[in-house]
């Protein structure tokens, strides 16, 4: 696959294209509009829209930057959350944080198997793009937890039994939904890959939900319902 170049508009669209497809289907938390104006984010888009990256591989490597980026940033919120959390919260948070490391290095698997399927040049950069966001989001999702605990903010009340939360279960049917779609399509020989990327997810779900509130499972649930539907739409395109 070569590395195609783009105009300076038609950069812009093709990144709006590829990156507007998150922002439509994946449920906007209030802290991911408070940073909209990150500086990591900032230094992304001075990146794309340079000319001197406005291959297919500059742009991904613009993504890739902000991904290491957000990496270091989530790396520091998680040691300044250690620091602050009180005790009995401690590995709670630890096994959230554990769970999710695990889901990421399943997700990566799972993203390579599916855009194995795909050919062009917009493909490329939509990996790039899922491999980003996630991140971001943790980064995010900590720097959050660090501002609460650090102004004395409660511990969120316990999320009912997803069976008694009605969004919850809405959540869950369009999960499922998409993860069969995403199932019935992929090659035979790379559904196990799926299979392990699912039981990783869930198990981080798990254990990220008593450190949540509903609202707070929700918007991990619908990131995940973001995740499969994007990923059932992308499988075997070119």
């Amino acid at each position: 696959m070569g590395a195609r170049r783009f105009l300076p508009g038609a950069l812009v669209l093709a990144l709006a294209a590829v990156l507007g497809v998150a922002s439509a289907v994946t449920p906007r938390t209030a802290r991911a509009e408070v940073a909209a104006a990150d500086p990591i984010d900032a230094s992304m888009r001075t990146c794309l829209a340079r000319s001197d990256t406005s291959s297919t591989a500059g742009q991904v490597q613009c993504m890739d930057n902000a991904r290491i980026g957000w990496k270091a940033a989530a790396d520091s919120a998680w040691q300044q959350l250690q620091t602050k959390l009180p005790p009995a919260q401690r590995k709670p948070w630890e096994k959230s944080q554990a769970s999710w490391q695990a889901s990421r290095d399943a997700e990566k698997a799972l993203l390579s198997a599916v855009f194995a399927t795909t050919r062009g040049s917009m493909y490329v950069l939509a990996e790039a793009d899922m491999q980003l966001q996630p991140v971001r989001d943790r980064a995010l999702a900590l720097r959050s937890a660090v501002a609460k605990v650090s102004a004395g903010g409660d511990l969120p009340h316990r999320a009912r039994a997803c069976s008694a939360d009605a969004q919850c279960e809405h959540a869950m049917f369009d999960m499922n939904r998409y993860y069969r779609r995403l199932q019935s399509k992929m090659p035979v020989r790379s559904r196990p890959v799926l299979t392990r990327a699912q039981r990783a997810w869930t198990a981080y779900l798990n254990a990220s939900t008593p450190l949540v509130d509903e609202r707070g499972r929700i918007d991990i649930i619908g990131a995940r319902v973001a995740t499969l539907k994007r990923l059932s739409e992308t499988v075997g395109n070119d």
